[in-house]
């Protein structure tokens, strides 16, 4: 009797093992859907970049299905009304559900694509994976989309002095931004996204501020004809699109084999964003005086600060980007006071 109980609990764990092995093949089977924000929908780079990205999730038992959104509005609304596994989304939008990796598009951070590609290495390490999660999402990597820089409808205004008092259009959706544009004495003129390139067109606002992925769709070059506006060389912040990810629709260890993936992406969405930079006729750009450079970097980390001290950024990310940074501009004053930091926390160490 006794044999015939064991050897029933034995029958009874096996058939368990396989039903959990049949439930584990078709979660595994069934597609996840990945919104992927492209101004230029399936026939953009970024979406075309996602679909090399569906072929290796494969290789990680994971079946996704890209859909494209031009949209960023809707895609966020389908994000959050659960059409959507995952979405690729700009970091200002990504901020509202991770405000580390949220914080890197932020104004008076990194500057250049140099730094950005650093930056992009550390956040695949996975000393970086505990920040990567919060509460129900992952972020599943970061590429960088370009330099965000300033449009303006009159070529006179070539730098922050020359912004006081100018109404500039904001995202309604991105309140953080009222403190850049207070920052530099400018108006805030908060407008729907769709309307963003519409505002600058019909006359409602004399700056906005975009990446050059937007160039085209929002079709700024004629609005430079019709103005005789330009574009300030000095970019204002570096830009991303971000993966954010219900963490529960995925398997455990597939967070860090995207964020490995998508490290390994940066140099071809950097490219993307040189040929963009490239595109635009040099008759455009307004180059700053080295003045307005130095008025720049002091207002933008004042503006920076002020965001960290109010909670819309991540203090411990600004303090990374802050250490990236010093490294391509150590002689900056904050540089300086930084590198001088690390000197006596170096020296401490060792007297210790």
């Amino acid at each position: 009797m006794h044999t015939i109980k064991k050897a029933s609990r034995s029958h009874d764990m096996a058939l368990w093992a396989l039903v959990l092995g049949l439930v584990i093949s078709a979660q595994s089977a069934l597609a996840q859907v990945f919104c992927v924000y492209d101004p230029l929908g399936a026939g953009g780079d970024y979406y075309s970049l996602f679909q090399d990205y569906q072929l290796q999730a494969k290789r990680w038992n994971v079946n996704i299905t890209l859909v494209p959104y031009t949209d960023d509005n809707k895609l966020i609304a389908a994000f959050e009304g659960g059409q959507c596994d995952m979405a690729s989304m700009i970091g200002f939008h990504a901020r509202k559900y991770n405000q580390f990796t949220g914080t890197i598009d932020a104004p008076g951070t990194i500057e250049n694509y140099v730094e950005m590609r650093d930056l992009i290495n550390l956040l695949a390490s996975p000393k970086l994976d505990p920040y990567m999660v919060s509460g129900p999402y992952e972020v599943e990597g970061v590429l960088p989309i370009g330099a965000g820089y300033a449009i303006v409808d009159d070529r006179n205004i070539h730098g922050l002095s020359a912004a006081v008092g100018k109404r500039v259009a904001i995202p309604k959706f991105d309140k953080s931004m009222v403190i850049v544009v207070d920052g530099i004495k400018a108006v805030p003129v908060p407008v729907d996204m769709i309307d963003y390139g519409a505002s600058f067109a019909k006359g409602k606002a004399d700056i906005i501020m975009i990446p050059l992925v937007l160039y085209k769709p929002l079709e700024i070059e004629k609005t430079l004809i019709k103005t005789g506006g330009g574009i300030i060389r000095r970019p204002l912040h570096q830009l991303t699109m971000q993966i954010v990810a219900y963490k529960d629709k995925f398997p455990p260890q597939f967070g860090a084999q995207s964020r490995e993936y998508i490290a390994h992406q940066a140099d071809h969405a950097l490219g993307i964003a040189r040929n963009l930079d490239n595109e635009v006729d040099s008759k455009y750009w307004i180059y700053a005086t080295h003045a307005d450079f130095d008025l720049w970097n002091t207002t933008m980390r004042n503006i920076s600060n002020e965001m960290v001290r109010q909670g819309f950024l991540d203090k411990r990310m600004v303090g990374l980007l802050r250490r990236i940074r010093c490294k391509s501009t150590p002689d900056e004053p904050e540089c300086q006071v930084l590198n001088a930091q690390q000197q006596q926390q170096q020296t401490m160490q060792k007297a210790q």
